[in-house]
């Protein structure tokens, strides 16, 4: 009982937990809507994808998005860009973000 509450104890934390930091570059990166790019350019897309589960512990919606929209303002950083905009739903912990330049 004891070994099985320590399992669910440990497991339940890693779910809870933010691996993804912010880069340099990610640092100036917003994330925005599709209404708000008008005026930029594209510069192309990403695929950001992060664990979805812990063992079978499912992870919380708001931090896989979370841990999502940080991968991809580090892509997009790389990439020359300065905002970005989720194109797709999470699937699976994945999800397609467009890249674009805009003006300050």
């Amino acid at each position: 009982m004891t070994r099985f509450l320590l399992i669910t104890v440990t497991t339940s934390l890693l779910a809870a937990c933010n691996w993804v930091g912010v880069t340099n570059e990610g640092e100036g990166v917003r994330l925005a809507n599709a209404g708000e790019v008008g005026n930029c350019r594209r510069l192309g897309r990403t695929q950001a994808q992060t664990m979805s589960r812990v063992v079978v512990v499912e992870r919380g919606n708001e931090r896989v998005q979370e841990e999502l929209s940080r991968l991809a303002r580090n892509e997009a950083g790389s990439m020359g860009g300065n905002t970005i905009v989720p194109e797709s739903v999470i699937d699976e912990g994945r999800q397609t973000f467009g890249v674009y330049s805009c003006p300050n």
